[in-house]
């Protein structure tokens, strides 16, 4: 049984990441403020290493495993993921030389599929309509004796995930900036938690909200509940990267005390 990752996690995944993951700028848009009315801050991971945050969190994981075992680079890791984990997984695996094999939805995006193959993975496929990703996962695990590296029911992922956090709370402490909230996009909740320990931490008066898409709002009905609910499909919106079956158990148990109303928003609001 996995342990959820606490704040000093967040503080090793830094150190073992660090020249490698992007340390991202934080952006400003006098119209988004004019918008908003308030003064906001955009984390541009859009800028980091395989276009996502999700590098952070492959980078930790293979690196700590490598350290926990040292037959890895044979045994090799497992992910499954529609993308941007694929790609954050198979970049770490090629900087550290371990095999890595990833499951992937036949309907993710071919410029996903293709770069994760770039950076020397063995990607296979499944139905996400009529497959259990985890089921399929779990069983070429096994079959291939590898370590299998969750999207985000994973501690060290987790706390990867959270380092992005880390450099927006040493910018905003540097320059005595409060935050008042913090919203992150919201699947299984593995990027939301880790950030979710660094706001705690440095500012803990500031409210954090998870944001979802129309119809896959799991995670918001979950914190109203307090137990984990499910979505009744896991197809049907652009944000197809953010579609979960339901939080994760690891990242909920730290959510379900800590954030504040889920938010959802719809297919056109995310494009605009």
């Amino acid at each position: 049984m996995l342990n959820p990752p606490t704040y000093q996690d967040v503080i090793n995944a830094a150190r073992r990441i660090d020249g490698h993951a992007a340390k991202t700028p934080l952006l400003t848009s006098h119209i988004l403020d004019d918008l908003c009315g308030a003064r906001v801050y955009l984390k541009a991971e859009n800028l980091q290493r395989t276009g996502s945050f999700k590098f952070r969190g492959a980078m930790n994981s293979v690196t700590a495993y490598l350290e926990q075992n040292a037959d890895l680079a044979k045994r090799g890791v497992i992910a499954c993921s529609s993308g941007n984990h694929a790609q954050g997984i198979a970049e770490a695996a090629r900087l550290l030389k371990v095999p890595a094999t990833i499951i992937m939805p036949s309907d993710a995006p071919k410029i996903k599929v293709e770069r994760t193959r770039r950076s020397g993975a063995t990607v296979l496929f499944y139905d996400r309509a009529k497959e259990d990703r985890d089921d399929v996962t779990n069983a070429k695990a096994e079959e291939l004796g590898a370590v299998l590296i969750h999207p985000y029911n994973n501690p060290y992922v987790m706390a990867g995930q959270g380092t992005c956090a880390l450099e927006a709370a040493e910018f905003f402490n540097a320059n005595d900036i409060e935050l008042d909230r913090v919203f992150a996009c919201t699947g299984g909740g593995g990027l939301s938690a880790g950030i979710a320990l660094v706001i705690q931490q440095h500012f803990p008066k500031a409210q954090f909200h998870t944001v979802e898409p129309d119809g896959f709002d799991d995670y918001s009905r979950s914190l109203v509940s307090g137990e984990q609910l499910t979505n009744a499909t896991t197809v049907g919106s652009i944000c197809d990267a953010i579609i979960t079956p339901s939080p994760g158990e690891l990242s909920f148990s730290i959510l379900k005390d800590y954030a504040a109303e889920g938010l959802v928003i719809s297919d056109e609001e995310a494009l605009q």
